[in-house]
């Protein structure tokens, strides 16, 4: 037989459940918790292998580059709309 959705509660109801927990821990308790999920967290980090690291570092190098030239056009042009409009300093 198949579960009703009923049945389940309500992502809402479970925050405020957690929210209560955590409210009656003290301060040590808190990061106690704190320290452990992050542990725990920690623990599925995957370590990239070299060819993925290479990769993703040239992904990276790239993606800089190519915005460096973005905003390098863009101060550019907004240079000389503004010697347009305001004429050269000095003259």
């Amino acid at each position: 037989m198949a579960r009703k959705v009923v049945d389940e509660p309500s992502e809402e109801i479970v925050a405020n459940a957690k929210l209560a927990l955590d409210s009656k821990r003290g301060p040590f308790a808190r990061m106690s918790l704190f320290i452990k999920q992050v542990m725990a967290e920690l623990r599925k980090v995957v370590t990239p292998t070299r060819k993925e690291l290479l990769s993703y570092t040239g992904v990276v190098l790239v993606f800089v580059v190519i915005m460096m030239a973005i905003v390098s056009a863009f101060d550019w042009m907004f240079a000389l709309a503004v010697t347009y409009v305001f004429g050269t300093p000095g003259g």
